[in-house]
């Protein structure tokens, strides 16, 4: 792991630490929008319908995203930098099973995973650590598993955040168009299946995108 990575991974965890009991009381049960959850609830199909082996939530927080694949009837755990993260999950989800882990560095093995979401937490890796995290998803996904990335979009840019519900951080934000996303995917040997942009709403600032791939 090299310094820049092993740097980035230290910022977030501490940052998502510091907030994760305001995070949590703030977003409750998440996904607000019904097209958001609409594409999880194809995502599930699409797993149950190639091989219901577990799927990983990675970058899974207070945990509501995998105790809703396991309402589809997707077998799920998460995954999550935070280690307060992952006691409020545990806490709030007893059933389920979280640990604390790195995308980048998946401690799962090869050909495990009957498929992977993202929701929001690709946003916090540099460009120069996400081809590992896409090598990490393609290494760990069996044959026709499928992928679900969600992430704030628009104009490309970095972010870098110092405080967030009274808390001071050293949260980094990258925004990338879904094109850049699928090529991402592709250069890991992931097969693109849909794209989708959602327009802000509400107190969202910037617009939502999604891309659906798979491992052939």
């Amino acid at each position: 792991m090299t310094d820049s990575t092993a740097d980035f991974l230290h910022t977030t965890r501490s940052s998502y630490d510091a907030f994760a009991k305001e995070y949590s009381e703030r977003f409750p049960s998440g996904l607000p929008h019904p097209l958001d959850r609409s594409l999880i609830s194809a995502f599930a199909e699409l797993v149950k319908d190639n091989d219901p082996a577990p799927v990983a939530d990675l970058g899974s927080g207070p945990g509501f995203v995998t105790a809703l694949l396991d309402s589809l009837g997707v077998p799920a755990f998460g995954v999550d930098l935070s280690p307060a993260m992952v006691a409020l999950a545990r806490e709030a989800h007893p059933r389920l099973r979280f640990h604390v882990g790195s995308m980048t560095a998946l401690d799962l093995p090869d050909a495990t995973l009957g498929g992977i979401l993202a929701l929001y937490s690709t946003i916090h890796v540099p460009d120069g650590a996400l081809p590992r995290a896409f090598a990490e998803f393609h290494r760990t996904l069996r044959p026709g598993a499928p992928v679900l990335l969600a992430f704030q979009t628009g104009e490309a840019g970095h972010l870098h955040l110092t405080e967030r519900f009274g808390h001071e951080i050293d949260l980094h934000y990258y925004l990338r168009s879904p094109a850049a996303i699928t090529a991402g995917l592709v250069e890991a040997g992931l097969t693109p299946v849909a794209s989708v942009v959602r327009e802000p709403q509400g107190e969202e600032a910037r617009a939502r995108g999604f891309v659906l791939a798979r491992r052939d």
